[in-house]
C-alpha cells in the first residue's frame, strides 16, 4: 500500500464490482487520481482514471480489460495484447490498435453487441469500460429507435453476465460506463436495476488533500534550490509548517487533483517560497492580481471609525460592529472556528431604517479596503425577484437564452475577486436565490451555468434590509414596528427579532441566518444630532465644490441657515437621504435658480441671506458681489 488511506469510491467499486455487473461512474471522471495499492504505478503519480481503472480491474482478478470510445472502439493502451485477445474471444477486427464499432445499431459488429458476447462469454474474465458514456447520445430524453435498442442491449448484458473461475477465484464479467452526470443516461437504464449500481467520484477530500501536500509530492510543489533553502528552517519549527499546510487544505477545497497538480507546478515554476505556498492558490485561482488583503495597511485600519464618521452620521453602534469584522478579516482570524477557511472574508447583514447610511458604509469600506468606491459592486435585489432569477445572478445553463452571457454576479466577481459585494434589499429576492447564498457562504465557490468556478474567498459580502419596519398585527395589518421615539437597544432588539422571524418563519431558511451568525448590524434612526451634522456636511460640501468648480464663493448667513436647518430637519423619518432631499429642494434649487435668473456664471461672492421655505417653489435671497480681477 501506499499509505493506509483508500478513497471512499475506490472501496465501494472493490465492494459492489463483485457483486453487481453493472457500475456507472459518476462526477469527477475527468480528474486524474493517485493509485492507492503499490504496483504497476509509480507512488505518488497521478494517472487518468482510465489507467486507474486497467490497475485496479488487473489487481482484482480480470483477466481481459478493454476501455471503448465511440470516437475510436475498443482499445487498452496500457496492455495493447489485450486489444487481440479481445477481439479473438469477443469478435471485430483490430485496425490499428483498436477495434472500430459504432455505438449505435443492433448490428453484430456495433459495440453494444461486442459487449454482449464479452459479457457472456466464459473463457476470461472480462471488464468493459465504456468512456466519457455522457457523449454517446444527445438527450436521454428524446432518443430514436436506435439508440433505445443500443442500451437495452447494454442492460441484458448485465443481466446475463456470466461468472468466469480464474486463479484469484471467481469473477463475474463487469461493464462499467464513465459519466458526468447519472440523468446523461436513460432513467429507465439505471433506476430500479437490480444489477446496476451508481458510484460517486468526488472532488478530493479534506485527507486526501492534506496526505498531497504532506507526503512525498511535497517537495516537487518548489524548486530544488528553494526547497533546500527553506526546508531546514520548518524542520526546526515544524508547527509552522503543519499551520501552513491546514491552511492550503482549507484553501483547496473543493479543487480537483488536476487542478492540484497544475497549482504544484505552477507553484514550481515561480520559483515560490515555502512561507508563500498559500500565495498559489490566490495565483492560480484569480491570476496575476495583487492582493489588497495583504498590503492594507494597519495604520489605516486604526484610523478607520474616524474616516468613516466623516461620511456617515450618528451610527457608532454599527460602524464598531462593521469594523470589528473585516479587522478579524484582516488579522485572518475569520472563518477559525468553521471547518472551511474558503469561506468569504466577511459576511455583514445591515438592517434598519431607510436612509440611516447602509449604503454608504459599504462604499467607505470598499474605498478603505481597496482604494475605491468601484470595487462595491451592487445588486438591487428587486431586480430578482421573479422564479428562475438566480440565472441572471449565476448564469443560464446550457442550452438556454443568455448561456453565453453568463450571470451578472459571477461575471463581476470573475472580473474583481476582491470586492465588496452590496446586496441591497435581500427580502425582495426570490427565494431560489437563497440556495446560492448558502453555497457562497458556506463554501465560498459558485460554479457558473458555463461550469467555471467563482471564488467568493477574497470578497466581502453584505446585506441590507429594511425589516422590520413594519410587521403584520393579528389582523394581517401593517403596522409600525419601531419609530424614533425609541432608543437605540429598543430599536436594535425589535429590528433583530424580525429579521430572526423572517428567515425562520416566513422565508423557513434558519440555516441562511446561521451563516449569518452574528454579524447583524442595526443602523439606528437619524437623530436631531446626526441629521445636524449630515445637513452641516452637505451645505459644506456645496460650497467647497462651487468654490473649486465655478469659483462662487458662498456665504450662508447665521440667520440663514438657522432658517435652512429649521426646515430640512423639521421630518427625519426618511433619514440622512430625507435631509439630502432637502437641501436639494430648499438650497440648490433655489441658488441655481438666482444664479442664473442674475447672470452669475462664476468668479463671484455670494452671500445667502435667507430662505424663504414657504414660498412655493422654495426661494433664496441673495447679494452678490463679483470678483474685481473680473469686473
Amino acid at each position: 500500500m501506499h499509505d493506509t488511506y483508500i478513497p471512499k469510491w475506490h472501496r465501494e467499486l472493490e465492494l459492489f464490482s463483485a457483486v453487481k455487473p453493472l457500475i456507472i461512474l459518476e462526477g469527477n471522471v475527468l480528474d486524474y487520481y493517485r493509485y492507492p495499492v503499490q504496483g504497476s504505478i509509480p507512488e505518488d503519480e497521478l494517472v487518468s482514471l482510465p489507467r486507474y481503472l486497467h490497475a485496479f480491474l488487473q489487481d482484482s482478478g480480470y483477466q481481459q480489460v478493454v476501455f471503448y470510445s465511440n470516437l475510436v472502439g475498443f482499445m487498452n493502451p496500457y496492455a495493447p495484447g489485450m486489444t487481440e485477445h479481445f477481439a479473438s474471444l469477443n469478435g471485430g477486427e483490430v485496425k490499428q490498435g483498436a477495434i472500430p464499432a459504432e455505438f449505435k445499431g443492433a448490428k453484430a459488429d456495433s459495440a453494444p453487441n461486442i459487449i454482449r458476447r464479452a459479457m457472456a462469454q466464459q473463457k476470461a474474465a472480462t471488464a468493459s469500460v465504456m468512456e466519457l458514456a455522457s457523449h454517446y447520445i444527445v438527450n436521454p430524453d428524446r432518443m430514436d429507435q436506435q439508440d433505445v435498442n443500443s442500451f437495452n442491449l447494454l442492460l441484458q448484458s448485465a443481466l446475463s453476465a456470466a461468472t468466469v473461475r480464474t486463479p484469484q477465484g471467481r469473477r463475474q464479467n463487469l461493464l462499467i460506463l464513465m459519466v458526468s452526470k447519472l440523468n446523461d443516461l436513460p432513467a429507465w437504464f439505471y433506476l430500479n436495476n437490480p444489477v446496476c449500481k451508481s458510484i460517486v467520484l468526488e472532488a478530493p477530500d479534506r485527507e486526501e488533500r492534506k496526505r498531497l501536500i504532506s507526503g512525498s509530492a511535497f517537495p516537487s510543489f518548489f524548486d530544488s534550490t528553494v526547497y533546500r533553502t527553506d526546508m531546514p528552517y520548518y524542520q526546526q519549527h515544524p508547527e509552522e509548517l503543519e499551520r501552513l499546510r491546514e491552511k492550503f487544505v482549507g484553501l483547496t477545497e473543493g479543487l480537483t487533483f488536476t487542478e492540484l497538480d497544475a497549482m504544484r507546478r505552477l507553484s514550481k515554476q515561480e520559483c515560490t517560497p515555502i512561507r508563500d505556498l498559500c500565495a498559489v492558490v490566490d495565483l492560480y485561482k484569480y491570476g496575476i492580481k495583487e492582493n489588497p488583503w495583504e498590503t492594507l495597511s494597519m495604520d489605516s485600519l486604526r484610523t478607520a471609525k474616524q474616516d468613516f464618521e466623516k461620511r456617515i452620521k450618528g451610527q457608532d453602534a454599527a460602524l464598531e460592529r462593521t469594523l470589528d469584522v473585516v479587522k478579524r478579516a484582516v488579522t485572518g482570524m475569520n472563518g477559525l472556528s468553521s471547518s472551511s477557511t474558503a469561506k468569504p472574508k466577511g459576511v455583514l447583514f445591515f438592517a434598519g431604517p431607510t436612509g440611516t447610511g447602509k449604503t454608504e458604509t459599504a462604499k467607505a469600506l470598499a474605498e478603505k479596503l481597496f482604494g475605491t468606491e468601484s470595487a462595491c459592486i451592487r445588486f438591487d435585489m428587486s431586480e430578482y425577484a421573479q422564479p428562475h432569477a438566480d440565472q441572471k445572478l449565476m448564469g443560464a445553463p446550457p442550452g438556454y437564452v443568455g448561456y453565453e452571457a453568463g450571470g451578472q454576479l459571477t461575471n463581476a466577481v470573475k472580473k474583481n475577486p476582491f470586492a465588496i459585494l452590496l446586496f441591497d434589499e435581500i427580502e425582495k429576492a426570490h427565494p431560489s436565490i437563497f440556495d446560492k447564498f448558502l453555497q457562497i457562504l458556506e463554501d465560498g465557490r459558485l460554479t457558473d451555468g458555463q461550469g467555471h468556478t467563482v471564488y467568493f474567498s477574497e470578497t466581502v459580502i453584505i446585506f441590507t434590509s429594511n425589516l422590520g419596519m413594519y410587521v403584520k398585527d393579528a389582523l394581517g395589518q401593517r403596522r409600525q414596528n419601531v419609530t424614533m421615539d425609541m432608543d437605540y437597544p429598543e430599536v436594535e432588539k425589535r429590528l433583530r427579532q424580525a429579521v430572526d422571524e423572517y428567515f425562520k418563519l416566513e422565508l423557513g431558511r434558519p440555516e441562511i441566518l446561521n451563516r449569518i451568525g452574528e454579524n447583524i448590524v442595526i443602523f439606528d434612526f437619524i437623530r436631531e444630532e446626526a441629521g445636524q451634522a449630515i445637513l452641516r456636511s452637505q451645505v459644506d460640501k456645496i460650497i467647497r465644490r462651487m468654490e473649486e468648480q465655478k469659483s462662487v464663493h458662498i456665504t450662508v448667513t447665521d440667520k440663514a441657515y438657522e432658517q435652512l436647518k429649521s426646515a430640512a430637519l423639521a421630518d427625519l423619518s426618511n433619514g440622512g437621504r430625507g435631509v439630502g432631499n432637502q437641501v436639494e429642494a430648499l438650497l440648490i434649487n433655489p441658488l441655481a435658480r438666482w444664479l442664473f435668473d442674475n447672470g452669475v456664471t462664476g468668479d463671484a461672492d455670494v452671500t445667502i441671506t435667507a430662505f424663504d421655505t414657504a414660498a412655493r417653489p422654495p426661494a433664496v435671497q441673495c447679494t452678490a458681489k463679483e470678483d474685481p480681477a473680473h469686473a
